[in-house]
């Protein structure tokens, strides 16, 4: 697929480039010409340029494009010009960053309603597990659903998702178990992470495994207290 991001800042350019390293092509730009340089060779195609101008912003594929991300955000109003301006080019999906709640506002009144706020969803992650010191991670699905990752609570280690019960006595759902492992790589021991696949009756819970559940945040939390 094509992505063209515009607006190389941390989480623009971190977007553009895992994007590349899952395969896709990616048009990045900014008009910044030290960090376009910096990042060509680890995105598909980087650009300097103003994306308020109209002109240079037309020289990009944007019929092409499966998406533009406006990934600009110290600067809201080149944010919402540029987004302004992609809506009067008729670029079928445009995805906006948002960094305040007025930007927001302008946002929905254009009619972009696909938009990111990574700041606040990352505050949001890191509250949850400072909430609580058994969740690694968490994302939020809708008001009352989460995915919530956290350690098997000790009294279900060794049994099955079966004869845990959980669903039934928590009405959550287990969607996959995570195992955490170190390995040496180029002579400095990580630590990596993966999933056993889609759970089913038979998964054994086993000792520092981490469960990824689905479920209401107040059920999940029953469950973690269950230890």
């Amino acid at each position: 697929m094509k992505y063209i991001v515009l607006g190389l800042g941390h989480f623009g350019r971190s977007l553009a480039v895992h994007l590349t390293e899952q395969g896709h092509e990616v048009i990045a730009a900014d008009k910044n010409l030290v960090i376009v340089e910096q990042l060509k060779d680890k995105i598909t195609h980087t650009v300097a340029m103003d994306t308020t101008d109209r002109e240079a912003v037309m020289s990009l594929p944007l019929k092409d494009a499966n998406a533009v991300i406006v990934a600009i955000g110290e600067d809201e109003g080149a944010s919402l010009l540029t987004t302004a301006l992609l809506k009067q080019l008729q670029v079928k999906r445009i995805i906006g960053r948002v960094v305040s709640d007025l930007q927001k506002t302008v946002l929905e009144a254009m009619q972009i309603d696909e938009y990111i706020m990574p700041e606040e969803e990352a505050a949001e992650r890191l509250a949850m597990r400072l909430d609580n010191a058994d969740i690694i991670d968490s994302f939020k699905v809708s008001d009352r659903y989460s995915i919530i990752e956290t350690r098997v609570p000790n009294k279900y280690v060794g049994m099955t998702l079966k004869d845990a019960n959980l669903t039934n006595k928590y009405k959550v759902i287990v969607l996959t178990t995570v195992k955490s492992y170190e390995t040496e790589v180029n002579g400095k021991i990580t630590k990596q992470q993966e999933a056993s696949g889609i759970a089913g009756s038979e998964t054994v819970l086993e000792e520092n495994d981490w469960l990824v559940v689905f479920g209401e945040l107040s059920n999940i939390k029953r469950l973690i207290q269950s230890s």
